[in-house]
């Protein structure tokens, strides 16, 4: 058989293009020096790709912030406000990614979203009435002739059509059909270029096709794709990954395309679509190693699906791009007995290798011993918490009093002016915060000295916080270096990677824990620092919490048990840290489930029955115990949730912040048709661009604000926590959030 892989982690063995791409932002290289240490990268990785001995290369994989920007860059989707814009063309790419404010202009960056169910962020397109969709970017091209040149033949992957289409924002009057006419010519034009180069495949990416498909998504996906591959000048491969396309697998099978891939990991009916007949002049890209987790393959199991399938030409490749998983475990210090059960992305291309060579009949030796790797026990179960779980009952979801009756008692309580301004939690991690943390892993410095330091920190935060006149504060969480890693630090269970680092969005990664085995609290994790910071002021400070669902939906999960038994055991924990945080006379608690989202099913019809189900009840789990006084705060960001408002409500909180800025605030809209009951805190700006709001910006956004939700229900905040900003834009932007609540306020 034939080997490949969807796509490549971009940033890097040690994230040199995180760190290459800050300096840029810092101005220490200039636009030519990133462009050359991209280069050098995307030659490393080919060639380490070409080295294992994959046999078909991807190329385009690559990117400096995000592939869909790249589309939009490369068909002149861009904002005509960009166009008038004199910066250079490599930085009116980053400011659409982030925002771009100074001397040459004011630019806010697109919003950014969910990636499908994973916790990697996309670029939104936008086509606007002036938007001429052409090609007039270089870079699908520019990467397959560097692979050339270094003797490599890759295969140019590029975001598909219709899914572009789908993921897009329209502006109002835009003509759609014409601007689909425009992109198939415009796709068209690519593919002979790309033929004209000397590539003989391509692969369009076409994700969007495991979503539900009603009968017109199916005709202009069918009438886009016979259109583009009339007199195809070359191969034509059309990728799907995330689920199975059960809404399309007879159209899709009936297209003059040359290869199909289809996701036998998530796709859960894709093994019986193929079984029901798949044409014999077609190639099956076959998905069957795990491109989203980082546990072995169980080759029996996988070879028993492969041959299942009964299709005679078939390559072996991964479920979706490895861009989800971390690079290698060769940078990892795990004891053999707990590294052997792992495989990053390096480690992956080993897989497809193995299989290759057993399902060609000369892999006895790496079947035997994946087979004995898969019947050794990994861990000792705990029975208790397992008995605990089979007993909970409808009680033990279910808080009391209601939600009306809870929200007069706390306005009594707390007698806060309306608008009541707080922060999502994290103040920045500065350097010096880092350093200093890291002094201390590394014995350099003790525990009371870090402790001196972190106290400083979350004195001086409290201190200014008080003097912008905010409502409620926060302590900043400088102890913490995760929001999931803190909490698994402290929880039984998870264990702890060293250079785990995937990509969330742009120069932002994240090193997901793993959930290795049962879950448990072993001590008190937030309640020293919580109970500390309350103690040096009289107004309230917010106890700081990471919800169930989110520590499980940002760590690599285990695949031995239910999800939603893995989240149930985090609930059960995540509930003592609630109670003692209350016990210790917080009377604030924020619970984040900012990852809510992320697991949800692509189809709609799933959703209840596969997770919001169990994933709702797993949040009121955790609160279920608290007084009636005492608030709970959830915050939730990174995606879209107008279409899940109505299962948000049931988490039954009493102050929900949502990200909202980026979005135009367009969930207020669906807020209001739902009859939200829970308090609400819409972010007031962005978060995840320097820019910095104005004052009057501000105030335009609560006023908006204010014309969909009632005064009473509103709450000011930002869009998200503040960890990754610097301190001179974050206090001058949370200044200016105040100062334009204080002016709102005199208008009332």
């Amino acid at each position: 058989m034939t080997t490949t892989i969807i796509g490549f982690p971009r940033i890097g063995e040690q994230r040199e293009l995180k760190y290459a791409t800050e300096k840029y932002f810092r101005n220490e290289i200039n636009g030519e020096a990133l462009a050359d240490f991209g280069k050098d990268l995307r030659k490393k990785h080919w060639q380490l790709i070409q080295e294992k001995g994959i046999n078909l290369i991807p190329s385009n994989d690559f990117s400096f912030y995000d592939a869909t920007l790249d589309t939009s860059f490369l068909l002149n989707v861009v904002p005509a406000a960009l166009e008038t814009i004199d910066l250079s063309e490599q930085d009116k790419y980053f400011a659409l990614a982030r925002g771009y404010q100074g001397e040459k202009g004011d630019i806010k960056a697109r919003p950014m979203k969910k990636w499908f169910n994973t916790n990697y962020h996309y670029i939104v397109p936008k086509i606007e009435a002036t938007t001429a969709i052409k090609v007039v970017g270089t870079k699908i091209f520019d990467e397959y002739l560097e692979a050339k040149a270094l003797g490599i033949d890759t295969r140019p992957v590029l975001l598909g059509p219709f899914t572009f289409l789908q993921l897009s924002e329209f502006e109002a009057g835009v003509d759609r059909q014409a601007t689909t006419e425009a992109l198939i010519v415009a796709y068209k034009e690519i593919l002979t270029r790309l033929a004209d180069l000397g590539a003989t495949t391509i692969q369009l990416d076409e994700p969007g096709l495991v979503k539900d498909l009603n009968q017109a998504d199916i005709q202009e996906f069918e009438a886009i794709y016979q259109k583009l591959l009339a007199d195809k000048p070359l191969a034509v491969l059309l990728q799907t990954y995330f689920g199975d396309v059960r809404d399309v697998y007879q159209t899709l099978i009936g297209l003059p395309v040359d290869a199909i891939g289809l996701d036998f990991v998530e796709g859960i009916q894709n093994q019986a679509l193929v079984q029901s007949g798949f044409p014999s002049d077609k190639t099956l890209y076959a998905g069957v190693v795990n491109g989203k987790n980082i546990w072995r393959n169980d080759y029996q199991k996988t070879v028993a699906l492969v041959e299942s399938l009964n299709v005679s030409d078939v390559v072996l490749n991964t479920s979706c791009s490895l861009l989800h998983v971390p690079f290698t475990t060769e940078n990892e210090n795990f004891p053999t007995e707990i590294k052997q059960h792992f495989a990053f992305a390096k480690e992956k291309l080993d897989e497809l290798l193995d299989l290759d060579a057993i399902l060609s009949g000369e892999g006895a030796e790496k079947l035997a011993q994946n087979k004995q790797l898969f019947a050794s026990q990994r861990f000792e179960k705990n029975e208790e918490l397992s008995q605990t779980i089979a007993q909970l009952t409808q009680d033990d979801f279910t808080r009391k009093p209601a939600f009306s009756e809870r929200e007069t008692l706390q306005t009594a309580r707390f007698q806060l002016p309306v608008l009541p301004t707080t922060t999502i939690g994290s103040f920045p991690q500065t350097r010096e915060v880092k350093q200093t943390r890291a002094k201390l892993k590394r014995n350099e410095i003790t525990q009371e000295a870090y402790d001196q330091f972190v106290a400083a920190q979350i004195n001086d935060w409290l201190t200014w916080q008080e003097s912008i006149g905010l409502d409620i504060l926060v302590h900043g969480e400088f102890e913490r270096n995760d929001m999931v890693e803190y909490f698994g630090q402290n929880l039984s269970g998870y264990l702890f990677s060293q250079n785990g680092w995937v990509q969330s969005y742009g120069t932002r990664g994240v090193k997901p824990p793993i959930i290795w085995g049962d879950v448990a609290r072993e001590q008190a994790i937030t309640v020293k620092w919580s109970k500390y910071a309350q103690s040096q002021t009289d107004k309230i400070v917010k106890g700081m919490l990471t919800g169930p669902v989110t520590i499980l939906n940002w760590s690599f999960p285990r695949e031995d048990i239910s999800l939603k038994e893995s989240t149930y055991q985090i609930a059960l924990a995540i509930q003592e840290e609630v109670l003692d945080l209350e016990a210790n006379g917080i009377k604030m608690i924020q619970i984040d489930e900012a990852a809510l989202r992320e697991k949800l099913p692509l189809r709609k019809t799933d959703w209840h029955d596969e997770y919001l189900d169990w994933a709702i009840p797993a949040f009121r789990l955790v609160h279920n115990k608290v007084q009636p006084e005492t608030q709970i705060h959830t915050h939730m960001c990174y995606s879209e949730f107008t279409d899940i408002i109505p299962a948000i409500d049931q988490m039954d909180a009493d102050v929900i912040s949502f990200e909202a800025s980026r979005s135009n605030l367009d969930i207020l809209d669906e807020l209001q048709r739902q009859n939200f009951k829970t308090q609400v805190g819409p972010g007031v700006y962005d978060i995840h661009s320097p820019r910095v709001p104005a004052v009057d910006e501000i105030k335009q956004t609560i006023q908006t604000i204010l014309t969909k939700v009632p005064l009473e229900k509103v709450w000011i905040n930002p869009d998200c926590g503040l960890k990754t900003r610097g301190i001179p834009e974050t206090r001058e932007s949370l200044a200016n959030m105040t100062e334009a609540v204080k002016a709102i306020r005199e208008e009332l």
